[in-house]
């Protein structure tokens, strides 16, 4: 069963390094935050220039504080919507005969 304990064969392990994990500072983080929000779709070059991802800059941004409410549109957001769960039938309108008015 464990016939390959005896074997002189060596394998090879190779131990891959995935990076180091970055830490940014405070002051770093609002610097690249307030650079994103300078010009309208700045978030993926933004991103792109210090090397981190849009979602990571959309995280930064979320914790920053609420987006300004540009002049031209308002914020768009989500409504909230209540189910009725049975409708009153609305006033029947009585049948009209063709050609009768």
């Amino acid at each position: 069963m464990d016939s390959h304990k005896g074997s002189t064969q060596l394998e090879r392990l190779e131990v891959v390094e995935t990076g180091r994990r970055r830490r940014w500072s405070d002051d770093e983080k609002v610097r690249i935050v307030t650079e994103s929000l300078q010009a309208p779709r700045a978030i993926s070059s933004t991103a792109r220039r210090h090397g981190i991802s849009r979602s990571l800059l959309m995280t930064w941004r979320r914790s920053f504080g609420p987006e300004p409410i540009s002049p031209q549109g308002e914020q768009s957001g989500f409504a909230r919507v209540v189910l009725a769960t049975e409708v009153e039938p609305a006033v029947a309108a009585s049948p009209t005969i063709a050609g009768t008015w």
